[in-house]
């Protein structure tokens, strides 16, 4: 599939649906480069340059951070991953006006279900970290995350609780 091809398919979770009809829509545009880093026919490394072309021309644009942590994780380099998905955090939590440090939040630090937003882009991002870690072994860090994504985002909304029974899976064994 084209870079071009059915950009409607993906829809950020954090951000305005994509306009594959647009062009200019950022939206669609970061939707097209993480489908063009899941097709097939697009070789990872040119979508990945474009992604770090994005992330310095708009360093404030979050779905670019998220389909560049996707990509990373999707190649299992899982340090560069985090890396990306700390930088996201902060750049979430500049954008959304609150502390960056994820330990210092608090349920009303943010309105964190508004799904338009830098805040729900951190929670959704803190998700991603949760799983970076999990995949990593650095269980204690991971479940510190999820404890925290859990008081932030009490009625499961970004579905973190999937990751937690994963890890939860890993050390009954």
């Amino acid at each position: 599939m084209s870079p071009d091809g059915a950009l409607g398919e993906i829809i950020l979770p954090f951000a305005d649906p994509a306009d594959p009809a647009d062009p200019a829509d950022p939206a669609g545009q970061a939707a097209s480069l993480l489908e063009a880093a899941l097709a097939s026919s697009t070789h990872p490394t040119e979508v990945e340059k474009l992604l770090r072309q994005h992330l310095l021309t708009d360093p404030d644009y979050l779905p670019a951070y998220f389909a560049m942590y996707k990509l990373l994780f999707r190649q299992s380099r899982l340090a560069e991953a985090e890396e990306i998905a700390r930088t996201a955090l902060a750049s979430g939590a500049r954008l959304g006006g609150f502390p960056p440090n994820w330990q210092h939040l608090t349920p009303g630090t943010a309105d964190w279900s508004a799904i338009q937003s830098p805040a729900h882009f951190y929670l959704f991002t803190l998700k991603a970290l949760s799983f970076i870690l999990l995949r990593r072994k650095q269980l204690d860090e991971c479940r510190e995350v999820l404890e925290k994504i859990g008081e932030l985002d009490p009625h499961d909304l970004i579905g973190a609780s999937v990751i937690r029974a994963y890890a939860d899976g890993l050390t009954a064994h």
